[in-house]
């Protein structure tokens, strides 16, 4: 009798996966983008070689290659409206929007990815999302007010809609999907006189309910005024899977017929929070999914944000709770490369795959290769399929190859620290008999409980391992993320 199961069946299917993805973030805070050209990325200080090293390192056949994509929308895109502006008429010009000011260094990392990923015979699924509007279209006139001026509700649409028009027609980027704000549900982030809340912060505008469910009607019909009709929108970003359905945004788009109809995705970051009651509680629950596609089976729900975390073992875990308990179809990380002193105040989120010095150097970080023990894993068009563990400190995410031309591949984390532990992990459903193993093991933090600074293995490749009467026996390094990839 095995007492420890841990269990793998690739012929139990249980969702499809759209993939992994990646954000560039680009001007993120800066209030004044003509005095302060905020360029948190930071491959603005890099060479061009440096540059495409990192080009490589994500989305080449070696890389992450990650199948989605986030690109923000700032603020900085129409500073007015401008001579001859035509207000409330749904037809874009995009000559009265600048697209290129402030997106340099986003565009060339997805450019650059794209034709990389394209080379090796892939694609990218391309999401945009409202970061926040120009001051004009608030009801402060300042960059990063509170509410929307109701007379500039189309506005606001139409500046969304451009930024996917332009990305479509004049970067021949992928883009299927506008999403409408960035953590719009936090009315915290404001003093009650609706005044700026913090220069801290990044750009968010409040978004209640009622206005989502209003956008996602109002935005169809300039999509298809502008012959983009393949262009869908999302209902925004809150920061987690609790508020989204707690909050009452679920509820919203559920009751709301045309609203429903309307939703091409399903989208929220994936935060967990604090695990106390209070204001920065987050959870993994899939309430307002399951609400949602109790009306329309048929949709998928994207994590668009979810933090580094520790860049170890847990961070993974972050990654498996949002796909078996919220129960989504792509996951994008927060900003993987990042700039730090360009965040004010300091980047909560700090955890990434590459740090950009001020000196023109960057480094690769241990985010990176955890991520990659799934991101290659989790390949676009594969399934998520059953993976069941008895031993809470021991964790599986497991994909189906799914009629692509990717293998089966399943992920087996150690939560344990300072303890290694033997398993006989039960493979069902798969043609392979053989999987090629790489692992990634922590060496040391930067203090008892701070971030993985150094690895003591980085996606090592152990060689094959060999299914014999449906067993596979591992020993799982403490804090160890192992990915098994059918040969």
């Amino acid at each position: 009798m095995i007492l420890r199961r841990t269990q793998v069946d690739f012929s139990k299917v249980i969702r499809v996966w759209d993939g992994f993805g990646i954000n560039y973030v680009e001007a993120a805070q800066t209030r004044d983008y003509d005095t302060n050209p905020q360029e948190y990325g930071g491959l603005s200080l890099l060479t061009e070689v440096q540059r495409q090293e990192i080009i490589a390192l994500i989305f080449g056949e070696a890389g992450l290659k990650p199948g989605v994509v986030k690109m923000f929308l700032d603020p900085f895109h129409q500073d007015k409206p401008g001579e001859g502006y035509r207000f409330n008429d749904p037809i874009i010009d995009l000559n009265t929007y600048n697209h290129e000011k402030s997106t340099r260094w986003m565009r060339y990392f997805v450019r650059e990815g794209l034709k990389t990923t394209r080379a090796r015979g892939e694609d990218l699924n391309i999401l945009t999302t409202l970061y926040g509007p120009p001051g004009w279209m608030t009801r402060q006139k300042i960059t990063r007010g509170r509410d929307i001026d109701p007379g500039r509700k189309i506005e606001v649409a139409k500046y969304l809609i451009s930024w996917a028009k332009f990305l479509r027609e004049k970067e021949g980027f992928p883009v299927h999907y506008a999403s409408v704000h960035n953590e719009g549900e936090d009315w915290t982030r404001w003093p009650e006189d609706s005044t700026e809340g913090g220069l801290n912060h990044d750009y968010n505008m409040y978004w209640p309910p009622e206005q989502v469910v209003e956008f996602m009607k109002l935005i169809p019909a300039i999509l298809k005024a502008n012959e983009m009709d393949d262009v869908t929108p999302a209902p925004g970003e809150t920061t987690n899977w609790y508020r989204f359905a707690e909050w009452g945004y679920a509820d919203a788009l559920a009751d709301d017929g045309d609203a429903i109809a309307n939703l091409g995705l399903i989208t929220s970051h994936g935060f967990r929070g604090n695990p106390n009651p209070g204001r920065w509680y987050g959870d993994w629950r899939s309430l307002g999914i399951d609400i949602l596609r109790a009306k329309r089976p048929d949709l998928h729900a994207w994590v668009t944000s979810t933090s580094w975390a520790k860049m170890d073992v847990l961070f993974v875990n972050e990654i498996r709770n949002n796909i078996y308990c919220a129960k989504v179809n792509a996951i994008i990380p927060w900003a993987a490369i990042q700039r730090p002193p360009l965040w004010v105040g300091g980047d909560p989120n700090s955890g990434c795959a590459f740090r950009v010095s001020e000196n023109g150097t960057y480094e690769v970080l241990p985010g990176y290769y955890f991520y990659k023990q799934v991101s290659r894993a989790g390949q676009p068009g594969m399934a998520v399929a059953r993976g069941v563990s008895n031993d809470s400190s021991i964790g599986v995410i497991a994909f189906a190859r799914n009629g692509t031309h990717n293998p089966d591949a399943f992920v087996v984390m150690n939560m344990r620290e300072g303890e290694s532990v033997p398993l006989t992990i039960q493979v069902a459903g798969s043609a392979h008999t053989i999987f090629e193993v790489f692992r990634t093991i922590p060496e040391a933090r930067d203090s008892q409980n701070g971030p993985v600074t150094v690895l003591k293995e980085a996606y090592t490749a152990l060689g094959d391992f060999t299914i014999r009467d449906g067993i596979v026996t591992y020993e799982a390094p403490a804090g160890s993320v192992t990915t098994f990839f059918g040969k």
